[in-house]
């Protein structure tokens, strides 16, 4: 079966973003360090899963840096605009972006039945909101978490609706030169 990984920003005080829009001002991205690790990460998958909240400007903004060669994340930009993705919304009845479809049905059925579908593993880009629902479910296989040297007292988290330990295995930690720190979990079941 296929794996659900995410990846995301998180600063030390476990915060990912600041706002209802998922805003990052925060972020310390240090590309160059982390361009060759995130782009084999997107090379193991060919679906993306996205809530709706995040879709709306996350696939316009990916799909405008892919047509400009010289931006420094054209490379990412055209896997987010090659790969299928799939927005999860209650609201949106169509997708009118490239190979872009809409999810509706009950979020446990809909994941569970993409990872049953052949191909590689699937990724999941967030927002917040989507992502706190993913951990709660137990949907998440594999989490990667680049810790910004930063904290910032509040904003939102994504493991606030679990109802019990979530039980992570640690498969890699790094630490980089701009103090981000890399660190790869597994869900233990």
């Amino acid at each position: 079966m296929r794996k659900l990984k995410l990846q995301m920003q998180v600063t030390v005080d476990g915060f990912v973003s600041t706002g209802p829009n998922d805003e990052q001002k925060w972020v310390t991205w240090a590309w160059d360090e982390i361009k060759q690790e995130v782009l084999s990460r997107m090379d193991s998958t060919d679906t993306m899963i996205i809530g709706r909240k995040l879709a709306v400007d996350f696939i316009p903004y990916w799909e405008g840096v892919a047509n400009d060669p010289k931006d420094t994340m054209y490379e990412l930009a055209i896997h987010n605009v090659r790969v299928r993705k799939i927005i999860f919304s209650k609201t949106l009845q169509k997708a009118d972006w490239h190979n872009t479809e809409i999810a509706t049905g009950d979020l446990v059925d809909e994941v569970n039945g993409i990872k049953r579908q052949p191909g590689k593993d699937i990724f999941v880009c967030g927002g917040s909101s989507f992502v706190s629902a993913l951990t709660r479910l137990g949907l998440i296989d594999e989490y990667y978490f680049y810790i910004n040297p930063v904290a910032i007292g509040k904003g939102d988290q994504i493991f606030n609706q679990i109802n019990d330990f979530t039980r992570l295995k640690l498969l890699k930690s790094f630490a980089y030169p701009s103090g981000l720190v890399l660190v790869h979990y597994e869900q233990q079941r």
